[in-house]
Parts: structure tokens; sequence; C-alpha cells
């Protein structure tokens, strides 16, 4: 196929809805492969396969569109030779935070995005989707279960096929703002769909051409890693990049995989009507956090129905009819549909990486250091497709580091000593910093403190005490090195935890600071005193 893209200053549009008029008028024109038109920018980006439609073709579609007008070609950054002072392989938050960043250097671009479409995993089959989801299901399970005597639950009507096409729409919207439109304003950036491939240090092959690049960022993110199951393969088994499309309501989901992303999706399918069962191989779902975690968490799910088979080893999956059966060696389990979230794998293999020699750990990740350098100088490498933290806001901090580093000769270095993050269950779990085993392997003396949710005063006011807040400590200089939360909304306390750490403040500091009575963030403070207090003994305005 032979892929062109050109940029087109277009006047005449005085809005977002003016962009989609004309963006609308390319989706029956045969070649025409991405459209993304910026009404603020006054342009528009159109990648073409030019044996099926000409550049001539889209200005005259434009043109008869109604009150717009193409003005002129705007020059793509780079040059004849197919030469860049950047070359980005990869279309999701590292690339596009690198890009940007590049872009403000006045550098010149090229973003070679394949696989999801452009964004990558977060806005169209992670972050996005997944969390418009758990609130649509929150919202069910609250009607249902009303914990005020004065208030009586309702069984709210579902229609799950237009839950997920509103899903849609959000994730189109999302990506036109946050990704398309964003990349129509970068003048320098040129983007391509299609798979790049390495062919040597300095050259990479694109939709049979080749490009050159004085600096490279290896950006490709992850995807899940599909176990060797027999049979396996003969089933349409689904993955979060494909599950969240399905209209039609799955009756009974079987998951592999107790992680994050296995109990978020096992949380909101059961919320939204469908029969739930989990099989894990580990001894407790969540294994990558403590216990006291997981003893909370399984207890919400079982309530909520949701079968969990732990410790559990699959033999063989079958067909059987309309149903697929799960063969383990705790029994066998049928299912209508089943999920495989067994963890992921980086997008590493058929780039000709082994053409320069980038050095790749066990699992395939590219190996860098904290400037995000692999071990050739000039290629950089970000997001999940390295063994760092695999987040949106990490991968984005790596992409623009690596830029930093590549052209600006001040050293930037990514730190997650007090890296936060969530699990979006109900309730919540959360943390930043370090948990009592890690300070134990770093060889840090340390002393933790449980705070139950049931002597929180806005949670025993709301009704609601699943869980707890635990603070760590350096029990030699009373710094706070570690938090974890499970608790509703836990994700919204973390950050104040998160500052603390960075800011190396001690318990102390946290006893003594002010918070909002009748808050939840009040609990981290109540956490801190507990240290040197017990907390049952004392007065609700404790200081």
């Amino acid at each position: 196929m032979n892929s062109k893209k050109v940029i087109l200053e277009i006047e005449g549009m005085t809005c977002d809805r003016c962009a989609t008029i004309i963006e609308k008028t390319f989706n029956d024109k045969d070649g025409m492969l991405d459209t993304m038109v910026n009404f603020r920018g006054e342009n528009g980006a159109f990648t073409f396969n030019s044996e099926k439609i000409s550049k001539e073709e889209i200005i005259n579609t434009i043109n008869q569109a109604g009150n717009y007008k193409v003005k002129g070609e705007i020059e793509i950054a780079g040059n004849k030779h197919n030469h860049f002072d950047l070359i980005i392989i990869g279309g999701g938050s590292a690339a596009f935070s690198a890009a940007t960043t590049a872009s403000d250097l006045g550098k010149s671009v090229f973003m070679i995005n394949g696989g999801l479409d452009i964004g990558g995993t977060c806005v169209n089959v992670g972050c996005v989707p997944s969390k418009h989801l758990i609130r649509t299901a929150e919202q069910i399970y609250r009607s249902n279960h009303s914990p005020f005597n004065g208030v009586s639950s309702t069984k709210p009507q579902v229609d799950f096929k237009t839950i997920i096409k509103q899903k849609k729409e959000l994730v189109a919207t999302m990506q036109k703002l946050k990704y398309k439109d964003v990349v129509c304003r970068l003048d320098q950036v040129k983007v391509m769909e299609g798979w790049a491939k390495f062919l040597d240090s300095k050259t990479i092959e694109v939709n049979g051409e080749s490009y050159t690049g004085a600096k490279f960022l290896i950006a490709t993110g992850a995807t899940t890693n599909i176990p060797e199951i027999k049979g396996l393969n003969e089933i349409d088994y689904l993955t979060n990049e494909t599950l969240f499309d399905l209209e039609e309501q799955p009756e009974h989901l079987i998951i592999l995989g107790a992680g994050y992303i296995a109990l978020e999706i096992a949380q909101v399918y059961r919320r939204l009507g469908t029969k739930v069962t989990i099989l894990q191989r580990s001894e407790r779902i969540l294994i990558c956090q403590a216990p006291d975690i997981t003893e909370v968490l399984s207890a919400q799910f079982q309530d909520e129905g949701i079968e969990i088979q732990t410790n559990t080893r699959i033999k063989q999956i079958e067909k059987k009819g309309a149903l697929i059966n799960v063969q383990t060696d705790k029994g066998s389990f049928e299912g209508s549909h089943v999920l495989i979230a067994t963890g992921v794998k980086p997008n590493t293999v058929n780039m000709g990486l082994e053409n320069m020699g980038i050095a790749l750990n066990q699992t395939g990740h590219i190996l860098v250091n904290t400037k995000q350098e692999t071990n050739i100088a000039h290629i950089y490498a970000a997001g999940d497709c390295t063994a760092g933290p695999a987040f949106v806001y990490t991968a984005a901090k790596e992409g623009k580091v690596a830029v930093l580093n590549a052209f600006t000769g001040v050293i930037n270095k990514t730190d997650y000593t007090a890296l936060p993050w969530v699990m979006f269950t109900d309730p919540q779990v959360a943390g930043a910093g370090m948990d009592e085993n890690e300070a134990q392997l770093a060889g840090i003396p340390y002393e933790s403190s449980v705070m139950p949710l049931t002597d929180i005063p806005r949670a025993q006011a709301a009704l609601d005490t699943r869980g707890f807040i635990k603070l760590i400590r350096n029990s030699k200089n009373d710094q706070l090195i570690g938090a974890r939360i499970i608790a509703p909304e836990g994700g919204e306390l973390i950050m104040q935890a998160s500052l603390a750490i960075k800011a190396k403040l001690t318990i102390q500091d946290l006893a003594d600071t002010f918070y909002p009575y009748l808050t939840l963030s009040e609990g981290i403070k109540l956490a801190a005193i507990t240290f040197n207090k017990d907390i049952k003994q004392l007065s609700c305005c404790v200081s």
C-alpha cells in the first residue's frame, strides 16, 4: 500500500463541529486511512492510499463540503531524504509526550503508530473505557444497596448495549480531543500508520520506505500475555482490547488472572449483571499486595457474588456447544466467555532490535537507565515496553525525560520513590512509596500503623467503613516512607501521602497538620497519631 500524508490549511472553520463535518465527508471515501481536522489550528491532516485517492480529490472534497476552502498545503517536518531529528515508534502516552516536548524544542519528529489506534492503550482499551464502565457499574450497585434506613434500594433498568455505545462515543471524543487534535497542532510532527523495523541503528523501514533519524524513541507499549493452554487458540477468547467492544452482554465471564485489570473488570461486569468466575494460580488474588488488602477485597468480591478460585491450575479449554469449558485441577467451569488477564508482555518483537543489539531483559523489556537511555547512545525507550511502572502518567514522564536528555544537554531522571498508584475496584486500592516487604528488602528499619475505616468519623457518618489506611515510617528518623490504602475513593487520598514522602515529612508533621473534620483524608492524620496513641481512647476532635 502506498500510504501518504498531506496537511492542508483550511479556512472557514469556526468550531469543533466544523472540523467534524469535514472529517465525516471522508467516512465513505475509499482509500482514506485517517482524517484529523483541527479548527483552532485551521488545518487538517489526511493520511491516504495514493493508489485509490489523490491529494487533489481530497482538496476538492473539502472545498465542496460547505463554507470551507483549502488555502494551501503545509509542509510536513522532515526533508526529501526522509531524515528527522527524532523518530518515535509508538502512538501512546510516552510517544505523544515525547512528540510534544520535541516539537517545543523545534525538532522535526516522525511518529509511527501500529496496532491500536492513535492514543495507545489508555484512551482506546485501558483507562478511559474501564473507568467509564466502573462508574456506570458503581451507580447500579449503589442503587441496589442503600445503607440508609430511610432510603429504599431500587433496581435500575440496565441497557447493556446502550452502555457500551456510550463508552465508544466517549473513547472517540477523548481520542480526538487529546490525541488527534493535539498532533494536528504540532506542525513539526509527521504521523504515519504502519509497522517500523530497524534496518540498522540509524535507519528504520515503514511501509516499504526507509527513514533515518538523529535520535530514536521506542515507545511501543505492551499487550496481553497469552498463556500456553491446550485448546485456548481454538476458542474466541477475550482480552481488554476486545471485551469492552462487546455490545451483547456476556452471561458468564470466566477470567484467567487476578491482577489489577482482572479485578477491575470482574467487579464491573458482575455489577452489570454478568456471572463472574475468577481462576487464579497463586494462593490469593492481587498477589502483588499484602494479605491484609487481599482479605478486604476478597470479602467484598464474595459479598457481590463473584466466584474466586485460587491455587488453580488450568489443564485445557474447549468449546462445548454455546459454552466454553475450562478444565482445571479443581474441576471444570463452564461459561459463555473467557477473558485472558494473565499479565502483559512488551511489544519488542519483529522490530529488528537484534539488528542493533538493543539490550533486553528475560521478559523482553528494553533495558534503560533513569535517563531512559538504552545501551545505544542515541536510542531511548519509554513506557510499558520497558520494565518500569506500567502507568499512563509514568509513560508520559519517561517520554518527556527521554527527549530532554536527547536534545537539551541537561540531565533529567525519572524518580519513582514517591510514585502514587490506584486500582479502581470498590473499595479502591492505592499506594505510594514502599510497603513493609519493600522496606525490609531495602534494609530500612520500619514501623507501620493501621487505621481501620471503622474508626474514621467520615466513614462512620457515611455508613461505609470498608477498608483501612496504613502508613509506614522509617523508625529511626520518623519519615513517612510508604502508604497503602483500601477504602471507598481511596485513590483520592493517596496523593497527599505521595507528596509527604517526596517532601520527606515525618509522621509527627502529619499528626500536627490541620485536616478538615469529617473528611476521609482526616484518616491520614489519625493513622499518624496512631503510631503513639490509641485513637479509640481519644475524642473525635483529637489533635
